[in-house]
């Protein structure tokens, strides 16, 4: 999936993964796409919870050798 910028917060426990998401979505322009990947597993819940309430949409997500990846779309 293609984004518009990347965000390695891997090694990073909560609240920081958000922290660092919320900062660089608010770089995006609506419709742009922010490509995350985290390796606190909790980040899932609080990912897709924070994309809902902002009002972005949580594109997709996927594991990968215990690195969570995700995609929002800014909204």
């Amino acid at each position: 999936m293609e984004a518009n910028k990347m965000l390695d917060a891997k090694g990073l426990a909560c609240p920081m993964p958000i922290v660092k998401t919320r900062k660089a979505m608010n770089e995006l322009e609506s419709g742009q796409v922010l490509e995350i990947h985290v390796t606190d597993k909790g980040a899932k819940n609080d990912l897709t919870a924070w994309a809902k309430s902002g009002g972005h949409e949580l594109m997709k997500h996927e594991v990968e050798n215990d690195v969570l990846k995700f995609w929002i779309k800014k909204g």
